[in-house]
Parts: C-alpha cells; structure tokens; sequence
C-alpha cells in the first residue's frame, strides 16, 4: 500500500521587542535565572497586563508580508492548562479571532513552485522554562523567558515531504529576519517548530490520525524528525496497527523520536476571552504606514538581482539568503560596478568566514571590499594576490591599498620587466618548449606558475600567458 504524507507546521517566532508582551521586564537572552520577573509575567493576584504595541506592529509586518487578510478587531484568550514554567496556569493567547487569517507562502523544491497556506497568525506570550538536573531527579523553573511575545504561524496541512516542509521553514525564517521582527536564532529558540504529521493510503481525501512533533529548533533536525515519524507511522500502519495521537519529542542524540505526552485538542484548553485585556482595533490609517515602510523582500530582492544585474539565480539565491548579506552586497556594488564578480568573490572568500546571517561581523566593510576588487579591475593586484590582501584585511580591518604598498604586491604589469625572466625560464625547461612545440598548448600553464613562483606571484597573469606565448612561437 503506497501512502500520502500530510504535514503541518506551527512556527513560534519570539519577537525582537525590548520588554515582555505584558509588562516591562526585559527579553534580553541569557541572565540569571528568575532576573526577568516581575508581577505581570509572575502572575500575581491584582496585576495587570498592557499589550506592547511594538507586537502587534511586528504582527502587521507579517501578515502583509504573507498575504494574509488582517482582522481589524482581534482578541487575546486564556488558553488554560497547568504546567510547572506556567505561572498563571494560563497563557494569554489568540484563538477565536486571531490578529491574521489565510494567507500563504510560495516555496520552492528542486525547481518546482508550491504555494503553502497559511491557516492563522497570532499573537501570544512564551511560558518559562524548566532545566533539568543531570544528576539530581529534579527540575528547576527559570521564568525569564515568560511573557516574552510570540508570532505563532500555523500553516495548512499543505505540505506532502520533509523537504517541503524544510523549504516552508527556511522561507519563513528568511521573511521574519527581513522584516527585522525577530532574530531567528534557533539555537536560543527564537524561532522554533512544532510539526504535526499523519500518514493516509493515496487518493483518501480524510486525513489520518496525526503526531505532533514538538519544539525542534534547527532545519536539520525538522527533517530528519519527520523522515523519521513517516518511517514509523508507514512500519505501524502496514503491520495493522494504528497510530495513536500523541505529542513526541525529537531526540537527535538517538535520532528517533519518544512519547511527550497525549496529544490535547483545542476544548481542552477550554478558551474564553481574557477579561482584563480589550479587544485590538487595527485602523487603515496604522496599516498603511506600516505597508510603507515594509523593506524589499527576499523574493522581489531576487527577482531584481537576476532581472538587473543579471546574476544567475544560484547567486541571486545565495546573495539574498539573509538581510545582511544581500544589504552587504549592494553597499559593495556601490563601489564597485561588476556585480558578477563581486557575487564570486563574496560566495568563495566572504562566505567561508561567516554565514551569510552573520555577515556584521565582518570586520571588512562594503566600502573596503569594493577598493580591492577595483585593485584586480584595474590590475593593480591580481586575483590571487587579493586573496591574499583580503585575508589580511579580515585580519586586520586595514584599508587594501595600505596592505598592498606595505607588503609590496603591486601586480608586475611592466612587459619589459616581466620578458627577461620569461626567456630565463624558457630556458631552463627545454623539455616543456619541446611539449609546446609538439601541440601540448596547455604547458603554457607550467611556464605561467614558473613565473608565479619567482615574481612571488605578482606577475600579471593574463599578460604572462601573452607574452609566454609569443615567446615559445618565435622558437
């Protein structure tokens, strides 16, 4: 029996806000346990929440960005359950009208175009987290991370692999950091998925019964977990059985996955409106001037790189695959006009020292990367001698022209300079000359590096491979 797999994904996308949700403690990664706290986000008898504006801006941002239809009027509810990182024993959610509905993304696997719908986007605050003593049957509570605010995105059982699930991720992940409404570090959690998965024979159109994989934080690990559930569910579901709903864990040290808990419905939360927060009214007028400010998307950004700069779309994929590189990029090409080049340079020399998310901390600036490739322009420096100015350069943050004249690798450009160790070297390897002679035109590749090696691989080597070969045809 061949079956079909229906996957969807809930994103949680922790905002990139300076205070909480629903009070003014601080977001900051990495204090103290228990630091962040105050009695908002502690849930104490007779406080408060305020809803941070900046959220719902954020949510805007993403709703238009995902073609999603805003709802003017949206709602925050209590979501009740009782775990110990849960002070309140709820958590303020969205759920009936949340602040987006209905949007969708357009991925693409392995040339094949696939819009992905986008059931509902809402706003919500984290609950805290608990640490768990290796040596010790205890557990410890850190609430720093509760009430810090979330964009939770559920997708539309639209997806039907692992790698379109990665796809979805990757672009979503992308558009968030674009928007600069959240960090993306998945390593902190920042932005992490839940997966739920079910298996159904070919041509069923009702789902099958579903697992939900919960918190995984790397694209890898989405992966090779859903890989995994398939395997399972398929092996179960062949051998007669059936697959029983229930929350999993992905553990990548064992790479398989193991039973959480039971798998909750949405009455078991039992919602209801929270009392002590106001609906959200989204005026046109607030919409508009966020729509305004929307920066150039990683889809239109490469669109233009192909369409006017001509790059091919490999290079149009790498170059816009983060904010700061494609930002990176067209600072340079301000400077520096051949854009084809400077896409080759960037994806071979800039890219084996950061990742593409990373690229501010370079410590090279547009600016400087521009002055070198105009150096190789105008043959002032060849192309391996910049390679080797540019690791300076990440060495030292100096300019490449001072680089250049303290170490003295100005390209030898001078032919009357360059001939006499020419005919020195042709004289040195008569068995080569006699190769070149016979039809063997690729040895003049052997004589080039013969001169690289004596000039210290200042010569021009374009001019070297001219003169060597009017040399070897005099002979």
């Amino acid at each position: 029996m061949e079956f079909e797999t229906v996957i969807g994904l809930e994103v949680h996308a922790q905002m990139k806000t300076k205070s909480k949700i629903f009070c003014g403690c601080s977001t900051e990664f990495g204090a103290p346990p228990n630091t962040h706290t105050c009695p908002v986000c502690l849930g104490m008898p007779g406080s408060l929440p305020v809803l941070n504006k900046q959220v719902v801006e954020s949510a805007i941002k993403l709703s238009l960005a995902t073609d999603s239809s805003l709802n003017r009027e949206n709602i925050f509810a209590r979501k009740n359950y009782f775990y110990p990182d849960l002070p309140k024993g709820y958590q303020i959610s969205q759920f009936e009208l949340p602040i987006a509905e209905h949007g969708k993304l357009e991925i693409d696997v392995d040339g094949t175009l696939k819009n992905i719908g986008i059931t509902r986007i809402h706003m919500e605050e984290d609950a805290g987290k608990l640490v768990h003593d290796e040596l010790e049957p205890v557990s410890y509570v850190d609430l720093n991370r509760t009430g810090t605010p979330l964009l939770e995105i559920v997708s539309e059982p639209d997806l039907r692999s692992p790698e379109e699930a990665a796809a979805y991720l990757k672009k979503l992940h992308a558009i968030v950091r674009y928007l600069d409404i959240c960090d993306g570090n998945m390593q902190e959690g920042s932005f992490r998925c839940d997966a739920n998965i079910s298996l159904r024979p070919m041509g069923q159109e009702a789902l099958g019964t579903r697992t939900e994989l919960k918190n995984m934080n790397s694209f890898k690990n989405v992966q090779l977990a859903l890989e995994y559930e398939i395997r399972r569910q398929r092996d179960v579901l062949l051998d007669g059985g059936k697959v029983v709903q229930q929350t999993l864990l992905w553990n990548p040290d064992k790479n398989q996955t193991e039973t959480m808990r039971g798998k909750e419905e949405a009455h078991d939360y039992r919602y209801f409106p929270d009392p002590d927060l106001v609906p959200v009214v989204v005026d046109s007028q607030w919409i508009d001037t966020v729509r305004k400010h929307l920066p150039e998307l990683p889809d239109n950004r490469r669109k233009r790189f192909t369409d006017e700069l001509e790059l091919s779309d490999y290079d149009a994929e790498i170059l816009t695959s983060s904010r700061e590189l494609a930002d990176y990029f067209e600072a340079a090409l301000g400077e520096y006009s051949n854009a084809k080049k400077l896409a080759n340079f960037l994806g071979t020399e800039l890219l084996r020292e950061f990742s593409a998310e990373n690229i501010d901390a370079c410590p090279v600036k547009p600016v400087q990367l521009a002055r070198l490739m105009n150096m190789i322009e105008d043959n002032t420096i060849s192309g391996k001698i910049a390679k080797t100015v540019f690791a300076e350069m990440l060495e030292s943050g100096a300019d490449p022209d001072l680089i250049v004249k303290e170490k003295g690798l100005v390209q030898m450009s001078d032919a009357g300079e360059l001939q006499a160790i020419i005919q020195e070297i042709i004289a040195a390897n008569p068995g080569q000359v006699q190769q070149f002679r016979e039809g063997k035109t690729k040895v003049i590749g052997f004589f080039v590096g013969q001169l690289m090696k004596r000039t210290k691989g200042k010569a021009n080597p374009q001019l070297a491979n001219k003169l060597f070969q009017q040399e070897l045809n005099k002979q």
